[in-house]
């Protein structure tokens, strides 16, 4: 049974009354006739799939919209394409009915924050690592993107986080992330001395290298990395990950998606505390600063082709499946043990 952030496309035999739900009235066009497509610059095989999934966009007949950014990428080459209309990348969101993200996980974060607020659906062509977000396999892409753009899709909504530093009621810096929020020392080799709060309500103070704030999302992220527990994307919670702290009893700490996390530098503190969200140039943090932490207005829609399972992309990109030769056993060793 689908989760309530989960919806298939009214094509699929598993949601056949999708039309009469909210998540579909959200979409702008399901037919999808404005497509987006983004990349970001370093691989040629980003580029590839690019060139690839803008002919099939072209060759449907469908409206190509790309950013100048993307439609500069040097060794894109787009002469064959007959429809395209170069926008700047803040318009894409407002004017796309789906937009195609091609590249990592890191790709569609860098492209969340453009996107959110219109609530354009995302799909994402894995050309990273893990893909997680970006979960259609660049082999399966041509396959895969004409299912979509037939009207055969899942729909997921992830919840982003905000951040705000203020100094009494000055707002010095803000910010936006999927992922998460990470409260480091930089450079220094010293552990930060900090106190938090959540909803007013005193937690701890804790010295260690730092705090991850992470979503659901950014469970599978940075927040593994630190040992914490993996979320499933339809949770209404916030992670908070201690890095290496100084003591054995700190724990993660798993809270409502609506609370609001308040960090404060301890006046002992010794080193300069940095704040980065989604791994974006840091912040510094000073002790007569106040770090707030809660969930964003808006909503990242990610779009998955039928099928998509968290659980199987947990097995296959956290190899869960995958055992130690030297405890498996076939069955000639079974039968001698038997004897």
């Amino acid at each position: 049974m689908p989760s309530r952030f989960m919806e298939t496309s009214a094509q699929s035999a598993r949601l056949p009354h999708l039309h009469e739900s909210e998540l579909f009235h959200a979409i702008k066009n399901p037919a999808f006739r404005r497509i987006g497509l983004m990349g970001r610059a370093g691989k040629r095989s980003v580029t590839q799939s690019l060139g690839q999934i803008a002919q099939i966009i072209n060759d449907m007949n469908l409206t190509l919209i790309m950013d100048v950014q993307t439609a500069n990428l040097p060794t894109l080459n787009l002469t064959d394409i007959e429809r395209v209309k170069i926008v700047k990348r803040s318009l894409i969101g407002e004017i796309c009915d789906l937009v195609i993200v091609v590249g990592g996980d890191g790709s569609i974060l860098h492209a969340a924050e453009a996107l959110a607020r219109y609530r354009v659906p995302v799909l994402g062509v894995n050309r990273g690592r893990l893909g997680f977000l970006a979960d259609v396999k660049p082999d399966e892409a041509a396959f895969k993107l004409r299912q979509v753009l037939m009207g055969d899709y899942q729909l997921d909504h992830r919840f982003l986080l905000t951040m705000e530093i203020r100094e009494g009621r000055k707002i010095i810096h803000e910010d936006m992330a999927l992922n998460d929020i990470v409260l480091h020392a930089g450079k220094s080799v010293h552990m930060i001395d900090f106190q938090m709060k959540i909803d007013g309500h005193d937690v701890y103070r804790q010295h260690s290298d730092g705090l991850i704030v992470a979503t659901p999302t950014g469970s599978t992220a940075y927040a593994l990395s630190g040992g914490g527990p993996i979320i499933h994307p339809s949770m209404d919670a916030i992670c908070l990950v201690p890095m290496h702290p100084h003591t054995l009893s700190s724990r993660p700490i798993v809270v409502s998606g609506t609370s609001e996390i308040c960090i404060r530098i301890h006046e002992d503190n010794r080193t300069q505390p940095m704040v980065s969200a989604d791994g974006k140039p840091s912040t510094p943090l000073e002790q007569e600063q106040r770090l707030y932490i809660r969930k964003h207005p808006d909503k990242l829609t990610l779009l998955h082709p039928p099928g998509f399972d968290f659980y199987e992309a947990c097995r296959t990109k956290l190899h869960w499946n995958v055992h130690a030769e030297e405890f498996s056993l076939d069955a000639d060793d079974d039968i001698m043990d038997d004897e």
